[in-house]
């Protein structure tokens, strides 16, 4: 898909993945709906990008249905999502104050896959309803899945079920919206410089950084923006989960 002209939705744009991913889209003329939680922050994205902000709690189905509904009278039915909200608290199943606060895990599987779900199932059926092009294909979506899908460590129970959740539903969906000319892939992640990573002590992200093979640094924003351009720019890709991870395989702990 050429993405120049195409309205395109990124969720957890304010920051991290989703902001560079947001830029790139913006970057390559795609006109871009920046949806997130940090109101300020996702203001600002999106006036640098020229961009249209909506605060949108993706958990929410009459949120999500509200924010891709004022997407597509701004800029047209959906030719692009991108999801990349999430959230990855570290919890042991049954720690030293006894089993794992069953409201936290059904938190993060409420984010990271159901919130995922809940827009991939809106913006497909609002990919639908475009016209086609010339192969046919009417949208792309592509999810944020995590290394910890395949090696979820000592911590990352819940992080790792959603995940995988994600990992999961990427063939069945793009082989049911084949139908439709919509694609569907993701992405696992391994260590990238979010905010929540670069937030750590110094010390702890050199730690980090010794477990990458090459390079060992942190992946940036736009690296994993990277890829998804060329997801959307590569017709033939389709129903594949992409690690992204500078060859690392966790280790358990």
């Amino acid at each position: 898909m050429n993405i120049d002209g195409m309205p395109a939705i990124v969720t957890g744009a304010a920051s991290g993945l989703g902001e560079g991913t947001a830029r790139a889209l913006a970057a390559k003329g795609a006109k871009v709906t920046l949806l997130d939680m940090n109101g300020d922050r996702l203001e600002q994205v999106a006036a640098e990008i020229g961009g249209l902000p909506i605060l949108c709690d993706v958990t929410d189905a009459t949120d999500a249905e509200v924010a891709v509904a004022k997407a597509h009278e701004t800029h047209g039915a959906c030719a692009i999502a991108v999801n990349c909200a999430g959230i990855a608290p570290a919890a042991k199943i049954v720690g030293r104050d006894g089993p794992m606060d069953l409201d936290a895990f059904r938190r993060v599987i409420e984010v990271n896959l159901i919130g995922t779900f809940n827009m991939l199932r809106l913006t497909a059926a609002d990919m639908a309803t475009r016209e086609p092009n010339e192969d046919g294909e009417r949208g792309v979506v592509v999810n944020t899945a995590s290394i910890a899908a395949f090696e979820g460590q000592i911590g990352q129970a819940a992080y790792a079920a959603s995940k995988g959740g994600v990992v999961g539903l990427t063939l069945p969906a793009a082989r049911e919206f084949a139908r439709t000319g919509v694609r569907v892939n993701a992405i696992a992640p391994g260590l990238f410089g979010t905010p929540m990573l670069l937030g750590m002590s110094q010390e702890v992200q050199d730690s980090l950084t010794s477990t990458l093979p090459f390079p060992q640094r942190f992946g940036k924003p736009e690296e994993y923006a990277a890829l998804v351009v060329h997801m959307v720019e590569n017709t033939v890709m389709n129903g594949e989960c992409v690690r992204l991870d500078s060859a690392l395989r966790m280790q358990p702990r």
